[in-house]
């Protein structure tokens, strides 16, 4: 096909860079024998931190900087990025201070510079004063330097159709090896620098930078395979780390994405039947079959008729409206504005509760945010099928089981298919979890983003962890939500160190947040555009938003 050209003269030119991102992955002095724990070079060639205010109203306390590091840290005085920081200092006496610890929220890419006000102030102050609590940007994202951007209009609308029955698949297959070849056009030199190993690295200069011997960690979805692989190289510089919502240490990102779809269709599934529980709300039938024939007949109308999506630009089709509807799968209080955007449209073809919640929950940012990152983390770290028919079976196998998000999930990935930097085929770096002191690991049975699986792999993978579980689906990153028996578990092992005592595999079991009242969500009157709190984009502490945004 002549849209592959122009990919696969970028594959055939990028194979000694691909052989690179091997060796940045070990990234091990000569002679070093690869990766094993702490496996460092002699030196790292990061920067220094200058602290300056961050002038946050909200946060006058909040310290900003900017840290140098190796674009490649097999040649530490080599070209050199910048990761920006944030962080929180300790206020406690000096006798009682824990040291920094580092957050990241996942993605992979998200900006965690919202995180240290925010956790801190879910913690007793008298536990959050003994930390110095650090965010940042991973490297090329956000406001680290560079952001890379590979094609700012990709997720502009109105974009192809997700199923393949509607003809769509030779325009995706276009429009994401367009996109693998954008990026390396102009990113070929950092791309293969990316990685999840990479990002651990950064996290070890952010320390040396510091001048702490240890640091304490939390992530959250990809944060974990992030938090993990740092404890693997660097087991001897971890205090203490909490992991939440777990990607399995071993699967494959291909095979990952599969496990996902099948989860995100169970919590559809879910909120199918809380919709049909609330019918006198939404007059969507008392069966969660007539729900899901009600969202099919919104995406069916949506494809001949498609939704202005103003204020955002472009039509609200059915690939938007998708991507209006998934997250609910992450975050269960988006259920009640979702069975209002279905109702509205089906009893009263009343549109603007969907263009609302398009432009909350779906609506592109000024560029392609973190897409980035994920596609440099995901497509790089695993071998990838290259084959589209390989790809159409075995996705449609899966969408026979889980139709609700396989297509929208598959070519969200699809770049992977044609990414210039083909990755490991030993697969991600191994966890065994030697040296490291106690983790405390938090893992959801029914988490959309990061399937309970995960969770029980990572527990097997670190002898040294306790896992607590929440039996039940509500959201993903469980942490933070105001459920006692988790953030409790949390606080205490932050305070000094203390763990469930359970035994076994399962640590401690928590019980799920109650389900979200049924409320039908009433858009502004007829005439009148949406107010700014209902139609602007979502913070990440907003309680409907979704965080470790793990595909």
């Amino acid at each position: 096909m002549l849209f592959m050209r122009k990919v696969i003269t970028l594959l055939s030119a990028a194979t000694a860079i691909a052989v690179l991102g091997g060796a940045t992955a070990v990234g091990a002095e000569p002679g070093a024998g690869g990766l094993g724990p702490d496996s460092v070079l002699a030196d790292t060639g990061q920067g220094t931190l200058a602290w300056s205010s961050c002038e946050d109203p909200d946060t006058p306390a909040l310290q900003c900087a900017m840290l140098d590091v190796p674009v490649d840290y097999s040649k530490p005085r080599g070209r050199k990025i910048k990761i920006k920081l944030n962080r929180l200092p300790a206020t406690a006496p000096k006798e009682k201070r824990q040291g920094p610890i580092l957050l990241n929220p996942g993605g992979p890419g998200n900006s965690g510079l919202w995180m240290p006000a925010y956790i801190a102030g879910q913690v007793p102050a008298d536990v959050a004063s003994t930390y110095d609590w650090i965010g940042f940007d991973p490297r090329g994202t956000n406001g680290s330097e560079p952001h890379v951007v590979c094609d700012a209009h990709y997720f502009d609308a109105e974009r192809p159709d997700y199923q393949v029955s509607q003809g769509t698949a030779k325009a995706w297959l276009k429009k994401a090896a367009g996109y693998a070849s954008d990026c390396a056009a102009e990113w070929s030199w950092l791309l293969p620098h990316m990685t999840t190993v990479d990002n651990a690295r950064d996290l070890d200069s952010i320390r040396r930078a510091l001048g702490e011997p240890k640091i304490n960690f939390y992530g959250g979805s990809w944060g974990t395979t992030l938090g993990s692989t740092y404890g693997q190289l660097f087991p001897s510089r971890v205090r203490r780390m909490v992991l939440d919502s777990i990607v399995g240490p071993t699967i494959t990102w291909y095979e990952h994405n599969k496990l996902q779809d099948k989860e995100h269709q169970r919590r559809f599934d879910a909120f199918a039947a809380w919709t049909a529980k609330a019918d006198s709300v939404y007059h969507l039938g008392t069966d969660p079959a007539a729900v899901k024939r009600a969202y099919d007949q919104v995406e069916a109308a949506l494809r001949t008729d498609p939704v202005d999506a103003a204020p955002a630009p472009g039509k609200i089709g059915p690939a938007e409206f998708e991507d209006t509807f998934y997250g609910g799968g992450y975050n269960f209080l988006r259920w009640p504005r979702m069975a209002t955007v279905i109702s509205a449209y089906v009893t009263q073809h009343d549109t603007r509760p969907l263009a609302i919640a398009y432009n909350r929950y779906a609506a592109p940012g000024e560029d392609d945010g973190s897409f980035p990152a994920y596609n440099a983390v995901q497509c790089t770290e695993n071998a990838w099928p290259r084959d589209w028919e390989y790809w159409k079976k075995d996705q449609a196998e899966v969408n026979a089981v889980a139709p609700f998000y396989t297509y929208n999930n598959m070519w969200y990935n699809a770049a992977c298919m044609f990414w210039p930097y083909e990755g490991n085929r030993a697969g991600r770096l191994k966890i065994t979890g030697k040296g490291l002191p106690p983790v405390l690991l938090f893992q959801s049975t029914e988490d959309g983003a990061t399937p309970y699986e995960g969770g029980l792999a990572m527990r097997e993978a670190l002898p040294s962890a306790k896992l607590v579980v929440q039996d039940g689906g509500s959201f993903h990153e469980i942490l933070f939500h105001g459920n006692a028996c988790l953030d409790d578990t949390f606080t205490a092992y932050l305070r000094d160190g203390t763990l469930p005592s359970g035994k076994g595999r399962i640590a401690k079991t928590c019980a799920p947040t109650a389900e979200p009242t049924p409320v039908y969500v009433t858009p502004p009157p007829a005439g009148k555009t949406a107010g700014a709190a209902d139609a602007a984009p979502l913070s990440p502490t907003d309680p409907e938003a979704v965080r470790g945004t793990l595909r």
